[in-house]
């Protein structure tokens, strides 16, 4: 498992991916009312729903056990690779962009006026849930040092306690601890933002099309992956 610090690629990773989670959560939520990394979302909508006495939607209900199941065939799959010698590190950043490469052709081919019940719609979500699932496995499998790059609130409850472990702890190996930690953390949370907002305003202006970004910046991830200096 090689550490993000390794190369200046791996260094910028858990930013890009944040960038990717943040947009591709965002435009899926603004075209099919989905959250593909916040499946704590999903399970809040649903339970709206059920308490309300309304139907929920197929694809609320399928996100979390996909997500979960995402999550265990890629522990499944960094075990196979393991034990033949193999990184995991950029195959599962290619399976990422394979699945958000899915995800955006479904949606294109569908039309602009997809309806988020159909079948390929479904479909299409599933697969932005389990591209989610892929990056929530990689940075603790394949990235040692890695924040999270799809849960903002472990990132900012981290940050905030590592600050003020900065500002005013007296320990001086848990302040250089604190302070490091906060250096990986921080880019992963303003990564995220801007690509919640990068998200919204390429959804809003060319739909479900603007999930070109979250995949570009997927592709993007893999080549910095590739750099070995």
């Amino acid at each position: 498992m090689p550490s993000v610090d390794s190369t200046w690629g791996t260094r910028l990773l858990p930013t890009v991916l944040s960038l990717t989670a943040g947009s591709a959560d965002v435009i899926s939520f603004l075209g099919l009312g989905l959250f593909n990394s916040h499946i704590t979302g999903n399970l809040v909508i649903l339970a709206a729903h059920l308490v309300n006495g309304e139907s929920a939607s197929v694809a609320l209900l399928l996100s979390v056990p996909v997500f979960a199941a995402g999550l265990g065939v890629t522990r499944a799959l960094a075990a196979a690779l393991e034990a033949i010698g193999v990184a995991t590190l950029r195959p599962f950043l290619v399976l990422q962009l394979v699945l958000l490469a899915g995800f955006l052709l479904l949606c294109v081919t569908a039309g602009p006026r997809i309806d988020p019940s159909a079948p390929n719609a479904i479909v299409a979500g599933m697969l932005g849930v389990l591209a989610m699932a892929v990056q929530n496995a990689l940075v603790q499998i394949s990235l040692r040092d890695a924040p999270s790059t799809a849960v903002m609130t472990t990132n900012l409850t981290r940050f905030m306690m590592d600050l003020g472990e900065i500002l005013f702890g007296r320990d001086e190996v848990g302040v250089t601890t604190a302070r490091a930690r906060a250096i990986h953390t921080l880019p992963a949370i303003v990564g995220f933002t801007v690509g919640v907002a990068l998200g919204t305003a390429c959804e809003t202006a060319f739909g479900l099309l603007a999930l070109v970004l979250p995949t570009g910046l997927a592709l993007l991830a893999v080549a910095l992956a590739l750099v070995r200096a």
